[in-house]
């Protein structure tokens, strides 16, 4: 990463790292929640292995039952929150995965018309009625690729440049849905997130 070489450089935001962190969040906003579930994809099978075992593992230590389901197309969501409902999940988290990304919107609008506290990792998300995002900040990740191009532009050769790691990450919270859903957001929380949707 330090010294990529060809013609290679970039930017890297947190993502799999986060999700212990977004299960421990969702647990203190739902703290009645014994079952929970986990969305990845399966086509994407190492990003999907590495989240759900780091996941099984942090739900073992918050002594909470984890169940892993998949979505990969559109229809695959509607099959989700009906699995939720069977396995009587009290939340799920997202697991961070492009095609995810590209449905953050219609994601957080389903979790509300299904009543289901979720958390992922972009803003987008709880803008769209999520419960909570938490992840890397898209905004200082693509300042570093500014940056980037800049020198590039300049002349530094990419392969010069190491790959950067954007470390800014950010909470939002949404109050709409924490009241929609009854939930009452601990003040410890709300200090802690960057912004909070009202």
């Amino acid at each position: 990463m330090s010294r990529p070489g060809g013609n290679i450089t970039g930017v890297s935001i947190l993502d799999v790292e986060l999700g212990p962190k977004r299960l421990q969040l969702l647990h203190e906003l739902v703290p009645s929640a014994t079952i929970v579930a986990l969305l990845v994809n399966p086509t994407d099978p190492a990003r999907a292995e590495t989240t759900s075992k780091e996941l099984q593992a942090a739900a073992h230590n918050l002594g909470l039952q984890l169940y892993v389901l998949y979505a990969s197309t559109d229809r695959d969501f509607d099959t989700v929150f009906a699995r939720l409902v069977e396995l009587r999940a009290g939340d799920l988290v997202i697991g961070g995965e492009p095609f995810f990304n590209s449905r953050s919107e219609r994601l957080g609008a389903l979790t509300i018309r299904h009543a289901m506290p979720t958390i992922y990792q972009l803003r987008s998300f709880a803008a769209a009625g999520g419960l909570v995002s938490y992840g890397g900040s898209l905004t200082d990740a693509y300042r570093l690729v500014g940056i980037f191009t800049g020198r590039i532009l300049r002349g530094e050769k990419p392969a010069d440049l190491p790959v950067q790691q954007a470390t800014k990450v950010e909470m939002v919270i949404n109050l709409k849905t924490a009241k929609i859903l009854g939930l009452a957001v601990p003040q410890s929380l709300l200090g802690r997130a960057h912004e909070v949707i009202d």
